[in-house]
């Protein structure tokens, strides 16, 4: 099992920016990709970026060049950097763990509990 805790949500003004944070522990060895997802009532989840072990990311067109996805190895923690920050980006994030194949296909494995970001006009 993988344990993730995110941190890092709030309310922010438009323009502004965030910095999401997702610690993971427990069985590290059988993930090799991180990854963030959002969700609002109205939208399934959906799936805003995800980076691999060796450090290869992917970005839903819709936050490209807003945010950036980053990790510490070290740590075993994944970062998402937003800029930018658009009303329509409020949504609960949720953090990813799982494995990443050679077509590039993200399965999860793992979900955090999710956490509330909020953008205001």
């Amino acid at each position: 099992q993988v344990q993730l805790v995110e941190s890092g949500g709030g309310l922010v003004q438009a323009g502004g920016s965030l910095r999401l944070s997702c610690a993971a522990s427990g069985s590290i060895f059988s993930i090799n990709a991180m990854g963030w997802y959002r969700q609002t009532p109205e939208k399934q989840r959906e799936l805003v970026a995800t980076i691999t072990s060796g450090g290869s990311t992917n970005y839903a067109d819709s936050v490209k060049d807003r945010f950036t996805i980053s990790r510490d190895n070290a740590k075993n923690t994944v970062y998402l950097q937003m800029i930018s920050l658009k009303p329509e980006d409020t949504a609960v994030y949720y953090c990813s763990a799982g494995v990443t194949y050679r077509s590039g296909a993200y399965y999860v494995a793992y979900w955090g509990q999710g956490t509330q970001v909020t953008v205001s006009s």
